[in-house]
């Protein structure tokens, strides 16, 4: 599956972007989805992912209660709505597709994941 990220850019902190994920092919439903940002400097953190059905859905620490992660499987996309930015928020934003079930406990390791996107920037300004 390829996949196409868009939505990043630049904002202040306290503000909020929406960023969306659109996936080629015509079995999208059959993948687990995520969202990992990165750094400079820093390793790829695992931020968000939710499940083929879209049912099941795990946040990391850092974003939990302010960023909310969707899919919709009839338009193969999945989005990151991310609200109450922080500078520290700032990262390169990356989707990721994975070929298994998410029962909730898994898929919060970039090595779970077998297909990603290029990356979009979103930087959140003090």
């Amino acid at each position: 599956v390829q996949l196409v990220e868009s939505g990043g850019g630049l904002v202040q902190a306290g503000g909020s972007l929406r960023l969306s994920c659109e996936a080629s092919g015509r079995t999208f439903s059959t993948y687990t989805m995520g969202w990992f940002r990165q750094a400079p400097g820093k390793e790829r953190e695992f931020v968000a992912v939710v499940g083929r059905s879209g049912g099941n859905i795990s946040y990391g620490d850092s974003v939990k209660g302010r960023f909310t992660i969707s899919r919709d499987n009839a338009k193969n996309t999945v989005s990151l709505e991310m609200n109450s930015l922080k500078p520290e928020d700032t990262a390169v934003y990356y989707c990721a597709a994975a070929l298994g079930f998410f029962s909730g406990f898994t898929y919060r390791s970039a090595n779970e994941y077998d297909s990603w996107g290029q990356g979009t920037q979103v930087t959140v300004s003090s």
